[in-house]
């Protein structure tokens, strides 16, 4: 009799091969690959794709041509891969693109021209790169920026004027970089500003006039600074600030906001060497904010209060101011 195949092998035979990883699936509208081995961007992404999300890869590099032929896409997450830089013309084809999160990969550099055609983007994160240095190209053509993350790099300088055309941004956070100082004009043009994260860097000073271009900021978070000395005033342009944190300075004297008719203020003025002499506990006592960490916001001075609770002195009137 003809020699027949055992009915297993020939299974075996007719089942497709292993999927090659990540292999797009037709008129799908996203895509999602987490491939720890992936080090060259999928190909043959159907036109249907809104979304695109390769995280967790080991891709180095995209080509110029990557995205084209994705006229739909509005988010691609590229976070967490091994990005040294990226082509000036990826984004081209993507002129509706509304998310981009590169966070933390390994970017030192951005071209200049990489954003020209994304005038509809909203959400931009480079958070957790090595961006030294703000390109004014980069931000020419993002009026409807809405949120931008480049926390964690190694920016030492805001310059005046390099943000002025993000005049729709909300949220700015620049936490964790090598700020020594804010140059004059550096928030210029944010005027829908509401978040400002400063958390972590050197700032040692703060020009007078740091915040006037920002008057709807809500919340500022300058914890774990050098701050030294607070220029006066300096707050006062910010009717609307719900939320100041100025821990793990070295302040010993405090500036405020206006009191407004709106929410408490809620304050973190914790681990600073405070002054408890009339001008701080005389404005604690008018401002009233909520402290949100009184056992750790203490007196470092006059001797008879060190180490006493700011709150407690202030409510007392032991100094009698």
């Amino acid at each position: 009799p003809p020699c027949q195949m055992p009915p297993l092998l020939l299974l075996l035979l007719l089942l497709p091969g292993p999927a090659a990883p990540c292999s797009p699936q037709p008129n799908t509208t996203h895509f999602v690959c987490t491939e720890p081995t992936l080090t060259t961007f999928p190909t043959g992404l159907p036109t249907t794709t809104l979304a695109i999300s390769v995280e967790f890869t080991a891709l180095p590099t995209l080509l110029p041509a990557a995205l084209v032929g994705l006229p739909r896409l509005q988010e691609l997450h590229l976070s967490s891969n091994r990005l040294t830089t990226l082509p000036e013309a990826l984004l081209r084809p993507v002129p509706t693109l509304r998310v981009l999160d590169l966070t933390d990969n390994v970017l030192a550099d951005l071209p200049a021209g990489i954003f020209t055609s994304t005038t509809l983007l909203q959400h931009l994160a480079l958070r957790g790169n090595q961006l030294r240095a703000l390109q004014p190209a980069w931000f020419r053509h993002l009026p409807r920026l809405q949120w931008l993350d480049l926390a964690a790099n190694m920016l030492t300088e805001v310059p005046p004027e390099v943000l002025h055309p993000l005049r729709s941004l909300q949220s700015l956070d620049l936490s964790h970089n090598h700020l020594v100082s804010l140059a004059p004009g550096a928030l210029a043009g944010l005027q829908a500003l509401e978040r400002l994260n400063l958390e972590g860097n050197r700032l040692g000073v703060l020009p007078p006039a740091t915040f006037v271009p920002v008057p709807a900021l809500r919340f500022l978070f300058l914890q774990d600074n050098e701050l030294q000395a607070l220029p006066s005033g300096i707050f006062l342009p910010l009717r609307h600030l719900h939320v100041l944190d100025l821990a793990r300075n070295r302040l010993r004297a405090l500036e405020l906001p206006p009191r407004s008719p709106g929410p408490v203020l809620d304050l973190d003025i914790s681990g600073n060497p405070w002054a408890c002499e009339c001008g701080l506990l005389a404005l604690l006592r008018r401002a009233a904010p909520q402290l949100t960490a009184p056992r750790d916001t203490l007196c470092a001075s006059p001797q008879h209060l060190r180490g006493q609770e700011v709150a407690a002195a202030s409510r007392s009137g032991v100094t009698g101011c």
